[in-house]
C-alpha cells in the first residue's frame, strides 16, 4: 500500500509540476520569430545614380541627348514641316501657270525641303529646251532631295549610335565593378558588404545603359521610317509640279483626281493631259 501512495504522488508529481513546464516550453513564442525584422532603406534615383559610378556620367549625357534628338525629330521630321499643304496648292497654281518668278519667290519666301527642291529645279528651267530642260529640273531636285534627307538622317542616325553606346559603357560599367569585387575577394574580405560597391557599379550601369538604348532605338526606327514615307510624297509632290510646269498634267485632272482619290497620292495616277 505505501508503494502504491508513492506511485500515485509521483504520478501526481509529473502531471501537476513537469508536464505543464513541458507544454508552456514548447508553446511558448519564439523571440527570434517574433522579432521585428531590420528596416530596408529604400534608395532613392540619386542614390541609385551614385551607386553606378562613373560610367554613370557618361550614360547621362547619352540620355540628355537622346532627349534632344528626339525633341528635334519630333518638331522636324513630319508633313506639316517638310509638306506644307497650303505650299502645296499655291505652288501647283503657279507652275501651272507658269508663273516662274512666282513660284520661285514663294520658294524664297518659305524655305524647307520642298521649297528647297524646288527651287533648284527652277533653276534648270529652259524655254528653250524641249519641255523646258524638265530632264535637268528633275535631276536638280533629286539631287537637293538627297542632300536634303542626308542632312535629316544624321540627326536621326545619332539615335542609333546612343542606343548602341550607352549599354556598351553599362557593360563596362558592369566589368568595371566585376573587377572590383574581385579585387576585394582576393584581399580575403568574403562579408557581403565588402562585395556591395562592386556589384552596385555592375548592376546599376547595365540597368541606366538599358534604359537609354530601348528608347533610343525605338525612336531611330520610327523617324527613319517617317522619314523616309516623308521623302516619297515631297518627290511626288515635286514631279506632279514639273508635269504641270511642262503641261503633261493639267491642274483640272489634278483637281478631279484629288475629288475621287481622297488624298495627294491619287495625283500621281491622274491621266496625263497635254496643254
Amino acid at each position: 500500500m505505501p508503494k502504491q501512495r508513492i506511485a500515485i504522488l509521483c504520478v501526481y508529481f509529473l502531471a501537476v509540476l513537469v508536464v505543464p513546464r513541458l507544454l508552456d516550453a514548447q508553446t511558448a513564442p519564439d523571440p527570434a520569430a517574433h522579432a521585428v525584422p531590420p528596416a530596408v532603406h529604400s534608395k532613392s534615383l540619386l542614390d541609385m545614380y551614385h551607386d553606378g559610378g562613373w560610367v554613370m556620367h557618361i550614360i547621362a549625357l547619352c540620355s540628355v541627348g537622346t532627349i534632344a534628338i528626339v525633341t528635334f525629330c519630333v518638331l522636324q521630321i513630319n508633313r506639316r514641316k517638310l509638306l506644307p499643304g497650303h505650299l502645296v496648292t499655291q505652288l501647283n497654281q503657279q507652275m501651272a501657270a507658269r508663273d516662274l518668278n512666282a513660284a520661285f519667290h514663294i520658294c524664297r519666301s518659305h524655305p524647307n525641303t520642298l521649297t528647297r527642291s524646288l527651287g533648284a529645279a527652277l533653276i534648270k528651267a529652259n524655254p528653250e529646251r524641249d519641255l523646258y530642260n524638265k530632264a535637268a529640273m528633275e535631276q536638280a531636285a533629286a539631287e537637293t532631295l538627297y542632300h536634303e534627307e542626308t542632312r535629316y538622317m544624321l540627326w536621326v542616325n545619332m539615335l542609333n549610335a546612343f542606343a548602341t553606346i550607352a549599354p556598351m559603357v553599362g557593360l563596362l560599367g558592369t566589368v568595371s565593378g566585376m573587377i572590383t569585387s574581385f579585387g576585394v575577394l582576393a584581399a580575403g574580405r568574403s562579408e557581403a558588404s565588402d562585395f556591395a560597391g562592386g556589384i552596385g557599379v555592375a548592376m546599376v550601369g547595365t540597368a541606366g545603359g538599358l534604359l537609354v538604348a530601348i528608347p533610343a532605338m525605338f525612336g531611330y526606327f520610327l523617324f527613319r521610317n517617317s522619314l523616309q514615307g516623308c521623302f516619297v510624297d515631297v518627290q511626288k509632290a515635286i514631279s506632279t509640279m514639273l508635269d504641270l510646269f511642262t503641261g503633261e498634267v493639267t491642274l483640272g485632272a489634278l483637281e478631279m483626281a484629288a475629288g475621287t482619290g481622297g488624298d495627294e497620292a491619287a495625283l500621281d495616277s491622274a491621266p496625263a493631259e497635254t496643254a
